[in-house]
């Protein structure tokens, strides 16, 4: 509204090509918002699949000659594994040490107890933890590694300019008697409110694991006890 007023008092007006606010402002924020979308869509083909293999790792175990108590104790390795993987994606901070030690803890199991748990299961099973291993590298990956904070702060910086580049533009194109000024100023707020939206919009979808915003994964659904 400031830059309105002064606009007006001062009658700055100019016309301005708009394909300038496009290349400038638009573009950049719609491959922001499409690049956090992709994300969040990996982020969950590595969630399934990481359950999944998780899941079918400890059914292969429970094929071997194991005793009722070591059985169970693999399963609370598993359980620990999953938990605490998803509990650190949900944090602000990540424990990658924690992460590896557990895997590392199951791996240990399946070579320490090699006479129980036949030589076709345990390759299968080792295999299988492997691609956990690759699905957890791969989702702490998205939660490290985020859009550019250079092509955020661009666009931040590019949508507070808006109103300055484009107010008296449209000054110039609806005139500036009272009427019209009432017209201008709905423009201007709409424009930046849309702008504005779909920043935060791309903001929240950039870090899906905090179950903050309305569109972030339910990590909860990932988990062995989800029902």
């Amino acid at each position: 509204m400031l830059v309105l007023f002064i606009a007006e008092k001062y009658s700055i007006d100019y016309e301005i090509d708009l394909t300038l606010i496009s290349i400038a402002i638009i573009f950049p924020l719609v491959f922001c918002i499409r690049s956090a979308f992709r994300r969040r869509e990996k982020a969950l083909e590595h969630l399934s699949q990481f359950r999944s293999n998780l899941r079918t790792i400890e059914h292969y175990v429970k094929m071997s000659k194991l005793s009722d108590e070591k059985l169970e104790n693999f399963s609370n390795l598993i359980i620990k594994l999953e938990t605490d993987f998803l509990d650190e994606l949900s944090k602000s901070t990540i424990d990658l040490k924690k992460i590896d030690k557990n895997t590392q803890g199951i791996f240990d199991f399946l070579k320490n107890n090699d006479e129980e748990i036949s030589g076709g299961i345990r390759q299968k099973a080792i295999r299988f933890l492997r691609d956990v291993s690759d699905g957890q590298d791969n989702l702490i990956a998205i939660y490290l590694h985020r859009t550019p904070i250079s092509l955020k702060a661009y666009c931040l910086i590019f949508i507070y300019l808006f109103p300055l580049v484009y107010t008296p533009t449209i000054i110039h194109k609806m005139g500036n008697d009272s009427d019209a000024m009432i017209l201008t100023s709905f423009v201007v707020l709409l424009s930046e409110f849309i702008l504005i939206s779909l920043y935060n919009i791309q903001d929240q979808m950039e870090y899906p694991f905090d179950d903050d915003g309305l569109d972030d994964i339910q990590l909860k659904k990932f988990k062995s006890d989800r029902f």
